[in-house]
This record gives C-alpha cells, sequence and structure tokens, in this order.
C-alpha cells in the first residue's frame, strides 16, 4: 500500500509524500507539548487536597465536605483544559490527542482521589475506635476493585456472628487495618502520600489507582526500544492513510453535499462516502488500537516495571457489544466497573448502574467527537446507547448461541458503524 501509494504521488506531483496530514501533525507542536505537560503537572493538585482531607477535623474531611471539594475540582478542571485548544484553535490533530490524553488524566485523577478519600475515612473510624463507645461499630468499607462492587467486611471476616464486643471490635480494627494495607502487604495508607508515589502513578499505565502495583525485576531495553519503534511505524501508516484513502474522499463529497438539495440526492453521496471510507476507517482503528494498546502502554508498562499487561482481550472474538466492552479497553472498562458501576451498585439495581455506566461512556465518546469536529451532533452518543437493546437482542433465545452469526454481525457493524460515524460528522 505504501509503495503503491508513493508511486502514484511520484506520478501525479513528482513527490513520494503528500503534506497535507504531516503539515496538520507538526503545526502547534510546541504548544501542545506545553499544554500537555500544564495539564499533567495540575492533576498534582489532589495530593495536596488529600493531604488536607485526611488531617481536617472538621467539614473538610472527606465523608464530610471534601467529596464535593474534589469533585467541584474536577469539574473546574475538565472545563478548563477541555476549551484549551478551542482558546488556541488549534488543528483537529492536536486536539484529539489534547482531548484524549486530558480524559485519561481524569479518571486517574478522580481514581487516586476517591480510593485515597476512602482510605482516610477508614483511617478516622480507625483511630475512633480508641474510643469505642464514641465510634461507630459498622462493617468495615471494602473498595470496589475492577472485578468486585463495594462491600462490606463482615464482623469476623467470613460472614459469622461473633457475640462477644470486644472481639468484635478487635476484629474490625482487623479489618479496617487490612483494607489501609495494599494486597502485597509492603505499603500502608498514608505512607502513599508521597510525590513519588503520585508520579508513579502518573506514568504507570492503568486508570485505577492502588496503593501497589505488582512489578517485574528488571527492564527490557530492547523490547522498549522496538516497540517506541513500532509507534512511529504505525502514525506513519496511519498518516498514509488519512492522506491517501480518508482525506480526499472527504474533501470530494463536503462541496457535493452542499450543492445538492435533493434528498435522494444527498443520500446516494453519503453512502458512496461511507462505502468508500470502509476499509480505510477499519485499517485506521486497527493501527489506532496497536499504537495505543500495544505499544504505548507497553512502553510504558516497560519503563514502570508493570507487570499486569493485559490491556486489551481476544476482542475480535466478541459476540455482542458488551462483550467487546469488556474486552476491547481493559484499562477504561476497569475503571468504569470501579467508579461507576461498582461505586453505584450499593444503591441501586444492575440494570440501572449498567445503564448509568453506559450514560457516562457515552457522554465520553460524544465529548471526544465534538472536540474533533466541532459539532455537537449526538452521533456518537445514540450509537453508543443503541448497543443496549442490540445486546439484549442477542441475548434472546433466539439467537443466543450463535457464535458465528453474532461474531459476524458484530464486525458488519463494527466496519460499518466507524464510515458511517465519520461521514456524519464531518459532511452532516
Amino acid at each position: 500500500m505504501v509503495i503503491t501509494t508513493m508511486l502514484r504521488n511520484i506520478k501525479d506531483t513528482g513527490h513520494p509524500l503528500r503534506v497535507e496530514v504531516w503539515s496538520l501533525l507538526t503545526a502547534n507542536v510546541w504548544q501542545l507539548a506545553f499544554s500537555d505537560l500544564a495539564m499533567v503537572i495540575s492533576t498534582y493538585a489532589s495530593l495536596p487536597l488529600q493531604m488536607l482531607f485526611r488531617r481536617s477535623k472538621g467539614w473538610l474531611r472527606w465523608e464530610k465536605g471534601g467529596m464535593a471539594v474534589q469533585s467541584v475540582f474536577q469539574v473546574v478542571w475538565l472545563v478548563l483544559w477541555i476549551n484549551w485548544p478551542f482558546m488556541l484553535n488549534w488543528t483537529w490533530t492536536a486536539q484529539v490527542f489534547f482531548t484524549l490524553h486530558t480524559l485519561v488524566f481524569l479518571m486517574k485523577m478522580h481514581s487516586y482521589a476517591f480510593y485515597n478519600g476512602h482510605l482516610s475515612t477508614t483511617e478516622h473510624r480507625l483511630s475512633a475506635l480508641d474510643t469505642p463507645e464514641n465510634a461507630s461499630t459498622a462493617a468495615a468499607v471494602r473498595y470496589p476493585s475492577s472485578n468486585n462492587i463495594v462491600t462490606q467486611v463482615s464482623p469476623d471476616g467470613e460472614s459469622k456472628e461473633v457475640e462477644d464486643e470486644k472481639e468484635a471490635l478487635t476484629q474490625l480494627r482487623e479489618d479496617l487495618a487490612t483494607e489501609l494495607t495494599s494486597p502485597l502487604g509492603h505499603v500502608t495508607y498514608p505512607q502513599n502520600l508521597k510525590s513519588a508515589n503520585f508520579l508513579d502513578y502518573v506514568l504507570c499505565p492503568t486508570l485505577c489507582y492502588e496503593l501497589e502495583y505488582p512489578r517485574t525485576e528488571n527492564r527490557q531495553w530492547t523490547e522498549l526500544f522496538y516497540k517506541t519503534l513500532a509507534v512511529f511505524g504505525c502514525i506513519f501508516l496511519l498518516t498514509i492513510t488519512s492522506e491517501e484513502f480518508i482525506v480526499p474522499v472527504l474533501a470530494e463529497a463536503a462541496p457535493r453535499l452542499a450543492h445538492v438539495r435533493n434528498f435522494y440526492e444527498r443520500g446516494l453521496i453519503l453512502a458512496e462516502t461511507i462505502s468508500m471510507l470502509l476499509f480505510p476507517f477499519m485499517l485506521t482503528i486497527l493501527l489506532v488500537f496497536l499504537v495505543i494498546f500495544e505499544y504505548v502502554l507497553g512502553a510504558f508498562a516497560e519503563i514502570t516495571c508493570f507487570a499486569d499487561r493485559h490491556f486489551y482481550s481476544d476482542w475480535w472474538n466478541s459476540c455482542d457489544w458488551l462483550e467487546f466492552s469488556r474486552e476491547w479497553n481493559i484499562p477504561v472498562h476497569h475503571f468504569l466497573r470501579r467508579h461507576v458501576y461498582g461505586a453505584s451498585r450499593p444503591y441501586m439495581s444492575k440494570n440501572m448502574s449498567t445503564l448509568i455506566t453506559f450514560l457516562i461512556s457515552a457522554f465520553g465518546h460524544e465529548l471526544v467527537m465534538s472536540c474533533i469536529t466541532k459539532k455537537l451532533r449526538g452521533y456518537g452518543f445514540l450509537a453508543q446507547m443503541s448497543q443496549l437493546p442490540i445486546v439484549a437482542i442477542q441475548k434472546s433465545k433466539f439467537v443466543r448461541g450463535r457464535k458465528l452469526f453474532n461474531n459476524v454481525m458484530f464486525w458488519i457493524s463494527f466496519i460499518l458503524g466507524l464510515s458511517i460515524m465519520c461521514s456524519l460528522y464531518v459532511l452532516v
């Protein structure tokens, strides 16, 4: 594909490559670099806020006003950085990177703040047991993981009632202390409230904060080199694909649509554009997947000796959209399960928690598309929410169990949906 494209360009223009997308990639590069650095550094404010909430004896405690203060800070932070590219009038390539990176660090900051806030509440409860007559004796609360929702630890840890009050208090102390200690046993809250720990979390390829992560013994520098090289190789292929097979199609379709008022003719132009973009967008999304989940996250895992490299699963074998959402982007899936579904599950039904999780995910997708195209259309939101009734049909007794059929239908909707979304956002 690359050789054919270069030969065609030499024949048509005298140059092996076009420059439209290359010029977009190099525009605003220094503004983007410094702005992105400032955005990342601004998340550091969560650390002193957590220290303030922990030391407070009044309304700034996490369980009182601290959670509200952190939430307001996150909203103001998000509004500022989402609007930043618009204020500087960046190109769409710079804007898409910055918007996605902003959402990534919003999730990282939220996980850091809310998990540490929970630990500060747990520490206060443990300290209050020094005077048990004034302390709460409710069961210890275990913060949700990506695999479990919020749970209460039973007084003896094995769902058995303990009749002796002194023994129950001793068990409660142990449960609270266990919650304050990492599963590996090397870090205990508040020892983690340090700049070095926060910097390590920023660099780790995960969206869910933990007191401690499993680590590999050493770094494989050759693996890091190959992954870094592969990132630039994939970006080169993405640029070629956009230059030769996406931008010209959209550039040709836009003026044709502008001069046509007949609904039938507009539909034909859109259908033609969608069909011409099917293969280019399938290739683009696969390259983007490789860049992010295999090479970039893998490189940061190598840098930080992060042991958990399970960033994706075999999503290509998905039989429905729920399965795809679990396996395509495991870091985001873990975040949503832990901080949205898991956090809301104790207060509402399973179906309602699932709906809220899909709503937040749909809003995130729509926000990204709106920032890229500078258009608020709602196509991405509707496409995301339409997955729920589709999944309901796929899980019905008439369709459930037909794995080959469901997988074929998944791929058809996946490839067709990408092209439709792009054409609608750009042209309509």
